[in-house]
């Protein structure tokens, strides 16, 4: 048994996995010392904390206290510094890859310039996000719209090469953009090689479906601003389903953040059809619908839930921090049988990304959380701060949107290419 000087922890065994070759660590003493290792590659900075769930199933014997809140207090029991990998299930190590590794790449302490509406661009590959709309932080509210900005992946490269400790702060692009848009808070895309963008809206401004060209001079085409005359509460995330279709949330945080008036509407899921200009409600009864994303196939969709977000109301806890699957109608497109996928034990579940081989992915309160098709919790990006979403970028590569930081990860699993007519 030997002493690792860098991490203070105690190797235990050697282990060889083709074709991953580990170190195995102990991450402290007492019960839960014994079961829950750190795993170091050679060639990484980054530790991954191996986290069998039979060595948490009671922890009054341990050194560990309860949590009291699933917004303060994150499930960290071996206190490891972030940003690690946090390995709930081998299979895990299968998304990682071999030469894992994930790195702060911008930040700014004064400003949650990434939130939501996370979208790549590969032709000149960039990712492109939105500043929190209706917080202090990000600098918003009824008098002020947010902000949608880039940064430039090669950039990124760039500096990781010229500074190999893992964190770098690349440029930061803003857009100017017109007043159509207000509040940018969901994305997807390349869609007819623009950025696909729902807004909140602002004030008596409507929430809107929009197209904004990535290159300058950023110009936009408005595709939705209404349900039959009335405006909608405040537009949170879109999708495209394989068939081609627009799909996105609904919900009244506009409201719950004083930038946006009474809700006129139930917090609800629509379709919209871009070619016949005919919108409908595909699924309902939700406290607040937040992300939205479908399986390669089109056959299964998921839909966050974030009720225990209250805004000016506060967080509740014991509200919704679910994720639901539904199954899609193939005629219909309505949404069915509706099932909980699974429940976050760290803040709440926003935006979700799905890999090609159907791994689930959603921004937590303690970074990004994943879990296979089944719903059990295989492992987390564990930042130690909230992430709202994040974004595959080309393969291998996922972008992590923090709020007052970026993180890249590079990894072995890839994204589902994003659907455009």
């Amino acid at each position: 048994m030997h002493r690792s000087a860098e991490n203070e922890f105690y190797a235990v065994e050697e282990k060889e996995r083709e074709p991953l070759k580990l170190y195995v660590y102990s991450c402290g003493s007492g019960l839960l010392g014994r079961f829950i290792l750190c795993f170091r590659k050679y060639s990484s900075r980054h530790p991954k904390q191996l986290s069998y769930p039979k060595s948490f199933t009671v922890i009054s014997n341990s050194n560990i206290p309860f949590r009291e809140s699933s917004f303060d207090t994150l499930f960290n029991p071996t206190s490891t510094a972030p940003p690690f990998f946090q390995i709930f299930d081998p299979a895990f190590l299968t998304i990682l890859g071999p030469y894992p590794s994930i790195r702060e790449v911008a930040s700014n302490s004064t400003f949650a310039f990434a939130h939501e509406a996370p979208v790549y661009v590969p032709d000149t590959n960039e990712v492109f996000f939105a500043s929190y709309p209706g917080d202090p932080l990000g600098t918003s509210d009824l008098d002020h719209n947010n902000i949608v900005g880039k940064i430039n992946l090669t950039d990124v490269d760039t500096a990781l090469v010229a500074d190999n400790s893992g964190v770098v702060n690349v440029p930061i692009t803003f857009l100017n953009l017109p007043e159509t848009i207000q509040m940018t808070n969901g994305g997807t895309g390349p869609y007819n090689s623009s950025l696909l963008l729902v807004t909140f809206g602002r004030g008596s401004l409507p929430p809107s479906i929009a197209l904004v060209n990535p290159k300058a001079p950023n110009n936009v085409t408005i595709l939705l601003d209404n349900f039959f005359g009335r405006q909608f509460n405040s537009l949170n995330d879109i999708t495209v389903h394989p068939n081609g279709k627009l799909f996105f949330t609904d919900v009244a945080y506009g409201f719950l953040s004083h930038f946006r008036p009474d809700p006129m509407l139930p917090n609800q899921v629509y379709q919209f059809d871009p070619g016949t200009g005919t919108v409908q409600v595909v699924a309902t009864d939700f406290d607040k619908c937040n992300g939205i994303a479908f399986t390669a196939d089109g056959n299964t969709a998921y839909i966050a839930d974030t009720g225990a977000l209250g805004g000016f109301l506060g967080n509740d806890q014991t509200d919704p921090a679910t994720i639901y699957a539904f199954d899609v109608d193939p005629r219909t497109n309505m949404f069915r049988n509706r099932r909980v996928f699974t429940y976050v034990d760290a803040g709440i579940p926003d935006g979700i990304q799905v890999d090609t081989e159907g791994n689930v992915y959603s921004g937590c309160g303690d970074g990004v959380q994943v879990w296979n098709d089944e719903g059990t919790l295989l492992g987390k990006f564990f930042l130690g701060m909230t992430s709202a979403n994040m974004v595959f970028a080309a393969d291998g590569r996922l972008v992590i949107l923090a709020e007052t930081k970026i993180f890249v990860a590079d990894i072995a699993a890839k994204g589902i290419p994003p659907v455009s007519p």
